[in-house]
């Protein structure tokens, strides 16, 4: 198996640090965001665009590619790599958060989750087994056990139960992903909804299995942002130093500064990309709803400082041009811009680890993010 972890700084005042993953297509320098390529390709930019603003690992959705265009149709395209024309590293998810979604349409039991799909109401059936048999024929370099993801708010006895389960999940998915074999690497994924105790019984369970890294998964569901960051900052003090964490579906500027003090590694989200194709941009000011009417005659570009092709090129005016008249360019501009906002935050965290000032570099970002009145932050 190709991979490897290790961490290269550890900041003297917090639990953020620096690391690289040795994957099958190369490394990955930690913390990293990765963006959400739910059908194989990350929303209106191509492969070599996010290669040039310096993504090393993009995720990949197993729900949606197992039901379009199907899995064994990308076996025999040589993999999701091949099929999409990635040569960097991918991560694939189980699933399970997007069943959950399908509450109305779909049975969990011990052997796994029954749904309906949301295309055209077909019955499937994800066991462990099976979602590791589909993310083998997919074949990203880290791949995630199935779980279920708790809904927020649920009862203590509910997450008990799902949390259980998922750990149950979690111990065939390692067997079925060793009898498979190959290069892949699998992580388990710690729930147990917003209750402590459960949480730490969940991820000792999972430690014990010796994953090679670990998500946090159930979290950005609904709950408020102080129990997201108790449970991680309760998960940076269990889980193992010396193996990834992953906090999954997580999230917004502020929130990759203040998880990455707490330990985590990896994020992913799909913010960066949704956005933009609702006319709003990442700045260092803040959100900026560029489609709105007082930027129709802002000869800017979205952020004075970004080497973005939209920045370089491109006014607020004329983006926003395009978006109010649905030109496809419009999106393309600001996603572009978006996904090298995050690509740069992320390569300026870990460059503020590294010289041992990522607290004050945190203080003075957070600053300036929310300083503005003329634009929003999240």
């Amino acid at each position: 198996m190709s991979f490897k972890f290790s961490v290269h700084t550890q900041d003297s005042i917090t639990s953020a640090r620096t690391g690289e993953l040795t994957l099958p297509h190369g490394t990955v320098k930690t913390p990293v965001f990765m963006p959400v390529g739910t059908l194989g390709t990350v929303k209106a930019t191509s492969p070599e665009e996010l290669e040039n603003i310096g993504f090393d690992i993009i995720l990949g959705n197993t729900y949606h590619l197992y039901l379009r265009p199907g899995d064994e149709l990308i076996k025999k395209a040589g993999g999701l790599h091949s099929f999409i024309n990635w040569d960097r590293n991918m991560l694939t998810d189980s699933g399970g958060f997007q069943v959950m979604s399908l509450q109305q349409f779909r049975k969990i039991t011990e052997e796994g989750i029954g749904f309906q799909s949301h295309i055209d109401g077909s019955s499937h059936f994800f066991s462990p087994e099976r979602v590791m048999e589909i993310e083998h024929n997919l074949g990203a370099d880290i791949i995630m056990v199935l779980d279920e993801c708790a809904p927020h708010p649920c009862t203590k006895e509910y997450a008990k139960e799902s949390a259980d389960m998922s750990l149950r999940w979690a111990e065939r998915c390692n067997i079925k992903h060793e009898q498979l074999g190959g290069e892949q690497s699998i992580f388990g994924i710690v729930q147990g909804s917003i209750f402590d105790d459960l949480r730490e019984e969940n991820a000792k369970e999972l430690i014990s299995i010796d994953f090679p890294g670990y998500a946090i998964g159930g979290l950005a569901v609904g709950e408020n942002k102080e129990d997201m960051l108790r449970i991680v900052n309760l998960m940076d003090r269990v889980l193992p130093k010396e193996k990834p964490r992953y906090l999954m579906g997580v999230g917004t500027p502020l929130d990759l500064l203040e998880n990455i003090e707490r330990g985590v590694d990896m994020f992913d989200c799909v913010m960066p990309t949704r956005h933009a194709r609702n006319g709003q941009a990442f700045t260092r000011d803040g959100r900026l709803t560029v489609r709105n009417g007082k930027y129709k005659e802002d000869f800017r570009p979205i952020q004075d400082d970004c080497n973005c092709y939209a920045c370089r090129n491109f006014s607020r005016a004329y983006i926003r041009h395009l978006i109010n008249v649905k030109e496809i360019l419009g999106v393309r501009l600001t996603t572009l811009h978006n996904l090298t906002f995050y690509n740069t935050l992320i390569k300026e965290i870990r460059e503020a680890i590294n010289s041992g000032v990522f607290s004050q570099y945190k203080s003075n970002f957070i600053e300036r993010y929310t300083r503005s009145d003329d634009v929003q932050y999240i």
